[in-house]
């Protein structure tokens, strides 16, 4: 059995759509298998509408397709349906529409303009006229985990030592440092994202494919078989092996 992730989208759908096909390529050669997107479609790149349109049709035309919550993808949401919100995982100092968080070029692809430069009640009212309610129902309802055999998928990582079905939804699409610094095995792979790297990494209880297309790099898809995992590139599988 093989399982397809893809890593943080950032609203880059040509990306997306270019690894979809590097993924049907693979599959043609080996059979089908779930894709698993490892959350944060929206912010930063260009195209976030279209992306969540784009993922938001596949999975309601039946795609075997699993679309996972990223920390951005919330952070969209949670500003929608209140602007004073704050999610506990972000500086004190930032809000969603900071330009190091992107939701202002988020906004720009639904239509509303200069959100970062304006109050934000007319923004927030702006952009509750021009973001469509089944858009920010499809990201409120993204699942946080998903998992298959050997390995474990999630955005960020998880709290290590904690089962599952205990692991809080705050580290599952935050958490850094305590996960990214253990080197306990974690019963399964985990297979992640959030945290940019030049290019997908495995750390052999981890695989981090989050190759940093928010800020220019390649959108990275692999094929994960047990522990096993390979990159997926125009001229086929290279194997990810432990750093």
């Amino acid at each position: 059995m093989h399982i397809y992730a893809i890593g943080d989208i950032h609203g880059h759908l040509d990306l997306l759509k270019s690894a979809h096909h590097r993924i049907g390529v693979d599959m043609a050669l080996h059979g089908h298998g779930t894709i698993v997107h490892l959350g944060d479609l929206v912010d930063r790149g260009p195209d976030s509408r279209g992306v969540v349109e784009y993922l938001m049709q596949g999975v309601a035309a039946g795609r075997d397709w699993v679309v996972l919550k990223g920390n951005h993808d919330r952070l969209f949401a949670g500003f929608m349906a209140d602007p004073a919100w704050r999610d506990p995982g972000l500086k004190a100092e930032h809000s969603w529409l900071h330009p190091k968080l992107g939701g202002a070029v988020t906004l720009a692809s639904y239509g509303v303009r200069s959100a970062g430069d304006r109050p934000v009640a007319p923004v927030h009212a702006d952009a509750i006229a021009a973001v469509p309610p089944d858009h920010l129902r499809f990201l409120e309802s993204r699942p946080t985990s998903f998992a298959a055999e050997q390995a474990l998928f999630v955005h960020a990582g998880i709290r290590p030592g904690i089962a599952l079905k205990d692991q809080a939804e705050d580290d599952l699409v935050w958490i850094r440092k305590d996960f990214l610094e253990d080197p306990r095995d974690h019963g399964a792979l985990v297979v992640h994202g959030h945290t940019a790297l030049d290019h997908a990494t495995h750390y052999g209880n981890r695989l981090n494919l989050d190759s940093s297309a928010a800020y220019g790099g390649p959108l990275s898809a692999a094929v994960i078989e047990g522990r096993r995992a390979f990159l997926l590139t125009d001229a086929g599988r290279v194997p990810l092996l432990p750093a």
